[in-house]
C-alpha cells in the first residue's frame, strides 16, 4: 500500500474503501486508514452509503472512534454511539472530555442521556450530570477537566514533576493553576515562567495573582472575546466563590464560534438545522418547510394588500411595475441591517446605550441610503413616464421603506437580544417578508393619496 497511496487522490480512496468493506478485509482496510489524518478519515465516513457505515465503524480502534466524533455533528454522533452498541459506546464516552460530552447531550432527554451513561464510572457519571446542570451555552457547559493545580508552598521542581504524571495532556496545557486548600484559585504560572524559575523557587514567588478568569454562568460568547482579548491559549472558570471548577482553551472556544456561526446561518437562512452537501432531499425538505410554509401565510398578506388598492392599480397601471422593485430594496436593506446587528452582538456586550447608538447610526445610514436611491428612481420614473408627480410617489415611497426597512432589521434583532433570544432568529426570510408588507402599505398609501393627481 505504501507506493500506492500517495498517488490515491480522495475519490480513489473512498472507492477503495468501499471496496475493502465489501470483501470485509479488515487488515487492508487499516492500510489504508493510517494513511489518512482525522479530518480525512471523517470525511470519507460521511460519504460512504449508509449500508457500509457499520462494518466501518466497526473496523476502527475506540481511539479512532472517539476522534472520528469530534468531526461529526450531534445527531451523527448519536447515530455512531447507536451503532457500535452501547459497551463500545461506554468505552468512547470515558475517553472524551467534559466540555465534548457536554456538546453530545445537550438537548437530549434525560432517559437517552441516562441510557448513554448507564455503563460508564460512577464518577464520570456524576462529573457529567454535574455538567448538564449549568445552562447551555455558558461556561459551565464549554469548559474542560484538562488542567493542573498546585499548591503555592510547592516548589518549582514539585511543579514539574506533577507535570510529567500528565504527559497525555500536553498538548492541552499552557498554565498551572494555583490553588489553595480549599480549592479556590489564587494565582497562575505559565510554563515559560515554569521553565526559567530556580528549581527551588516557590510558586508564589513566582505566579501572578492578577487573574483573567470566567465565570461557571458566563456567556459562551463572552469567554471566546475574552480569550481573544487577551490572547490567552486558555482561562480558568470558577463559581461564585472563586474555586476552580475547569479550564475553557482557544480550542473549545474555536468549537464555540464554529458552532454558534453555524447555527446563526442556519437561523438565517430559515432551515433551522444543519443542511449540508450530503442532506438528503427529504430531510432538507423537511428541515427547511416548517419556515417557509409559515412564511407563506405571512406573505398572503401581502397579496391582500394589494387586492385593497386595485382601484389604485387600474387607474395608474405603471405604479405596478415598481411594485417588485420597491418591496425588493426594502428587504434587501432590512437583511443587511440584519447581518451588521447579528455579528455586532456577537463580539460586543450591547447595553441601552450601545442599543440607541446603533439605532440612530442604522436610521442616518437609512436616510442616506434613502435618498440616494430615491433621486435615482425617481428621475428614471420622470423620464420613462413623464410624470413628475409619479416619479414623487415612487422615490418618497422608496425613501421611506429604506428607512423602515433599515430600522426594522435593526431594532427586531436586539429586542429579541434583549429577552435572551438568539437574535438569528429574526431570519432574513422573515425580515424581508415583514418588510413587504410594510413596504406595499407604505407604497399604495402614498400612490392612493396622489390617485387625482397621477391620473
Amino acid at each position: 500500500m505504501d507506493s500506492l497511496e500517495p498517488k490515491m487522490d480522495e475519490v480513489e480512496v473512498a472507492r477503495a474503501l468501499i471496496q475493502v468493506l465489501k470483501e470485509g478485509k479488515k487488515d487492508t482496510f487499516h492500510d489504508i486508514i493510517k494513511e489518512l489524518d482525522s479530518y480525512e478519515i471523517a470525511r470519507q465516513y460521511k460519504d460512504l452509503p449508509q449500508k457500509r457505515r457499520p462494518l466501518f465503524l466497526e473496523f476502527l480502534t475506540i481511539e479512532e472512534l472517539t476522534t472520528l466524533l469530534k468531526y461529526l455533528n450531534q445527531d451523527e454522533q448519536l447515530s455512531v454511539l447507536e451503532m457500535i452498541g452501547y459497551e463500545r459506546a461506554t468505552d468512547i464516552l470515558e475517553l472524551m472530555q467534559s466540555d465534548e460530552l457536554a456538546f453530545l447531550f445537550t438537548g437530549l432527554s434525560k432517559s437517552k442521556v441516562d441510557r448513554l451513561i448507564a455503563h460508564m464510572k460512577r464518577e464520570q457519571m456524576e462529573e457529567i450530570l454535574h455538567i448538564l446542570d449549568y445552562p447551555p451555552k455558558t461556561a459551565g457547559r464549554a469548559m474542560n477537566n484538562r488542567y493542573i493545580t498546585v499548591r503555592p508552598d510547592a516548589t518549582v521542581e514539585e511543579a514539574e514533576q506533577e507535570l510529567k504524571k500528565f504527559q497525555q495532556l500536553a498538548k492541552y496545557l499552557n498554565y498551572i493553576y494555583i490553588t489553595n486548600k480549599d480549592r479556590k484559585l489564587v494565582g497562575v504560572v505559565s510554563y515559560r515562567d515554569l521553565i526559567l524559575s530556580d528549581p527551588q523557587s516557590r510558586i508564589s514567588e513566582i505566579m501572578t495573582t492578577k487573574l483573567v478568569k470566567a465565570d461557571v454562568l458566563m456567556k459562551q460568547e463572552q469567554v471566546a472575546r475574552l480569550i481573544g482579548k487577551y490572547d490567552f491559549e486558555s482561562v480558568p472558570v470558577v463559581d461564585q466563590n472563586n474555586v476552580l471548577l475547569g479550564a475553557i482553551t482557544v480550542e473549545n472556544v474555536l468549537d464555540i464560534v464554529v458552532r454558534e456561526a453555524n447555527e446563526d446561518i442556519e437561523m438565517l437562512l430559515a432551515s433551522g438545522k444543519s443542511i449540508d452537501f450530503r442532506t438528503r432531499p427529504l430531510v432538507a425538505a423537511k428541515r427547511r418547510l416548517p419556515w417557509l410554509l409559515l412564511l407563506l401565510f405571512i406573505g398572503l398578506v401581502s397579496g391582500s394588500i394589494i387586492s385593497k388598492f386595485e382601484e389604485t392599480l387600474e387607474a395608474v397601471v405603471a405604479l405596478a411595475f415598481f411594485m417588485p422593485m420597491i418591496a425588493g430594496m426594502t428587504g434587501n436593506t432590512g437583511t443587511q441591517s440584519l447581518a451588521v446587528v447579528v455579528r455586532g452582538l456577537v463580539s460586543e456586550d450591547v447595553d441601552m446605550k450601545k442599543s440607541l447608538k446603533l439605532l440612530f447610526r442604522e436610521l442616518v445610514v437609512g436616510v442616506l441610503i434613502g435618498i440616494t436611491c430615491a433621486v435615482v428612481i425617481s428621475i428614471i420614473a420622470y423620464v420613462w413616464q413623464g410624470s413628475f408627480i409619479l416619479g414623487l410617489v415612487v422615490g418618497a415611497s422608496l425613501l421611506a421603506t429604506l428607512i423602515i426597512g433599515t430600522l426594522a432589521g435593526t431594532v427586531i434583532p436586539l429586542i429579541l437580544n434583549k429577552f435572551k433570544v438568539d437574535p438569528a432568529v429574526a431570519s432574513g426570510p422573515l425580515i424581508t417578508t415583514v418588510n413587504d408588507i410594510l413596504s406595499l402599505l407604505i407604497y399604495f398609501g402614498i400612490a392612493t393619496m396622489f390617485l387625482s393627481k397621477l391620473t
